[in-house]
């Protein structure tokens, strides 16, 4: 069956809203949180693990996942769903961020927002480092990071690809422009991505049963791109929108561009926003009408020993957890939280074991995914401002411990 999607409650004042997406391997109630299995796994973390913590859905990488183990052998295994074991819905991207992740992004040392990374200030005068992507019309030529090996993209493999991986939802072939990118070449690689778009609905066809497809608004900073790019994928038979590419050089560039894509999206579809999941744009982006969000910073933050608490981040591997009994966030109904001390926790990271790394992924899962339920409640209940407001103010207070 296509994918359906309800909104099921508008909250007055707000472009906030709750929705159910329905798929062939059930429902998402929005707004949702996709954890991501860049290599067809949440790292370090079981699936019964995630369906524990509540996530209920999950994306995959179409890039990482073309070049190892290959679509073929998990087509023949049964599809992503059974050679991972991950029974409930799987989204995919499209593998057009790495013709910016192995292109301008190395080429400018930036990433999304580009006043997250080095290099904000103004595109550097000499490359950073030399690009490993090539765009054409064709697609994006790329050298493999596992072997060197040259490699090309087309929307039309992109699309073939995520019907072998067997995804409920796919994403059509793009290319993600730079912060730092000039007006110019920005409007050359959004044209680009919209002719791109049309080989990627030639390619999808009829689709395949169960799946549903979304289409992607690019155009940078610039508001008469990014009101082009919303007109034109409305105007396309997707089953869904998502908002990709630069998103600015700060987060209120970010939430601007929200404001100027929204209004030109249809209603009843859903809206996913790529790769942006930190616990305050989660608030402001829902606020806007952004129904689902995937982003690795939960379990790569983890890894690296930053946790997630009610009044900011902390670095369990400071010394001052050397000795300290107690949760890392009182309350916390994670294993982490139940079971063990902030002491063990310091303890497992200065020993570099992979033990800890886990629980401080759990605990990470749980913070974000906990908040996404307390969102939908508070839609439902017209309190979302309120939480809003009493969330943010208690985690700006302290950034990190």
């Amino acid at each position: 069956m296509p994918i359906q999607f309800t909104v099921r409650h508008e909250l007055a004042g707000s472009a906030a809203r709750l929705g159910r997406i329905v798929t062939a391997r059930g429902t998402v109630d929005t707004p949702a949180f996709f954890p991501v299995g860049t290599q067809a796994t949440v790292k370090t973390l079981t699936p019964d693990e995630l369906l524990g913590l509540g996530a209920q859905a999950i994306l995959a990488n179409t890039y990482h996942l073309f070049l190892r183990p290959g679509p073929d052998l998990i087509e023949r295994l049964g599809g992503l769903h059974r050679f991972m074991a991950w029974p409930r819905t799987l989204m995919t991207d499209s593998g057009g961020f790495q013709a910016f992740s192995l292109g301008l992004a190395l080429e400018h040392g930036v990433g999304k927002i580009a006043s997250m990374f080095p290099g904000a200030a103004a595109a550097p005068a000499q490359p950073i480092k030399k690009k490993l992507a090539k765009v054409s019309e064709t697609g994006v030529e790329f050298a493999s990071h596992l072997d060197g090996a040259r490699r090309m993209l087309t929307p039309e493999l992109s699309i073939r690809i995520q019907q072998q991986l067997g995804a409920d939802l796919v994403v059509a072939f793009d290319e993600c422009t730079s912060p730092l990118s000039s007006y110019e070449y920005t409007r050359e690689a959004l044209a680009r991505t919209h002719r791109w778009e049309l080989r990627s609905l030639d390619a999808w066809g009829a689709g395949h049963p169960g799946q549903g497809m979304y289409g992607i608004v690019q155009g940078g900073y610039y508001k008469d791109l990014r009101d082009e790019s919303a007109r034109f994928i409305a105007g396309l038979p997707f089953d869904g929108v998502a908002i990709g590419g630069s998103l600015g050089r700060s987060k209120s560039d970010m939430l601007e561009i929200l404001e100027w894509v929204i209004p030109n999206l249809p209603v009843d579809r859903p809206r996913h926003l790529l790769g942006i999941g930190e616990p305050e744009d989660l608030f402001e982006c829902v606020q806007r009408g952004i129904d689902t969000f995937d982003c690795v910073s939960p379990t790569r933050l983890a890894r690296h020993g930053s946790l997630y608490t009610s009044t900011g981040r902390l670095n369990i591997k400071n010394a001052a957890y050397r000795s300290q009994t107690g949760p890392i966030e009182e309350g916390c109904g994670c294993y982490t939280c139940q079971t063990f001390d902030r002491a063990y926790l310091r303890h497992l990271f200065v020993a570099e074991e992979i033990l800890g790394y886990r629980l401080a992924t759990l605990h990470n899962l749980r913070f974000i995914l906990d908040m996404m339920a307390r969102i939908r409640r508070s839609i439902a209940d017209e309190s979302f401002l309120e939480l809003k407001a009493s969330f943010l103010a208690k985690y700006r207070k302290q950034r990190a411990a």
